[in-house]
């Protein structure tokens, strides 16, 4: 059995209300009200690793199942990290149906950029070719993270759901975009979140600092960090999880 997620619908109008008016929520505090329906099957393990303050980099595997989407790990994670989280989520859904690429899609932008207004937070597109749009996020981030005392980041490196829930390969680039926001000193810290006996599980791993070969190339890095940092986060993870990081 799986634990039941609902948004309780105060929350929902409280946040259709701040769409409308173009005001700013706390995501923390939604998600603590969020989660509080069924906080009782949220386990964490290794919450002594959670972070109190920044600078640090939260990485976490995009679970999915059908009939479960990634916000309910982003809304659990959100609640026991005792500081706000700035979370890189994705800027768009994609659909291959033509109902989909014609009507959800665009309706799916347009809502995921007002709940990145709403808070805070900043979107990237999730198709690598969308080099520009790639690029620009990773500016915005990068400078958020350099001119905000203890910053601390929120990110799903796949940025995709896979289709039987285990790890996938970050796209391409995903690597070195988590190299320039660990240069400055920013420590990561792994997270697997899955389910098990009826609760949504969050393992926390140590923090560590990325290990880099010296004299990749910038492709050859890429690949060495997007390893590293998914190996980490399997680590986080039950076996069957764990894909070809195991």
């Amino acid at each position: 059995m799986y634990p039941r997620y609902a948004l309780p619908p105060v929350l929902v109008g409280r946040l259709a209300l701040a769409v409308l008016f173009g005001q700013s929520r706390s995501f923390r505090a939604d998600a603590r009200a969020a989660v509080a329906g069924w906080r009782s099957s949220l386990k964490v393990i290794g919450e002594e690793n959670l972070p109190d303050a920044g600078p640090c980099l939260l990485t976490v595997n995009h679970y999915y199942r059908p009939g479960f989407q990634a916000w309910w790990m982003v809304l659990a994670l959100s609640s026991v990290v005792p500081c706000d989280i700035h979370w890189v989520m994705t800027s768009a859904w994609t659909y291959t149906d033509p109902l989909g690429v014609l009507v959800f899609a665009p309706a799916m932008r347009w809502l995921l950029g007002q709940l990145a207004r709403v808070y805070g937070f900043t979107t990237m597109p999730p198709d690598a070719i969308e080099v520009d749009g790639r690029a620009k996020a990773v500016r915005t981030v990068l400078a958020w993270a350099h001119h905000t005392p203890q910053p601390v980041l929120g990110l799903a490196p796949e940025g995709r759901d896979s289709a039987d829930g285990t790890l996938q390969w970050p796209p391409t680039g995903g690597g070195r975009f988590i190299y320039h926001l660990a240069r400055p000193g920013l420590p990561l810290v792994p997270i697997g979140a899955y389910e098990s006996e009826g609760n949504l599980c969050l393992r926390v791993g140590a923090p560590y600092a990325l290990t880099i070969t010296p004299g990749l190339s910038s492709d050859e890095r890429d690949r060495q960090v997007r390893n590293q940092v998914m190996r980490r986060i399997a680590a986080q993870l039950p076996p069957g999880l764990r894909g070809e990081f195991s």
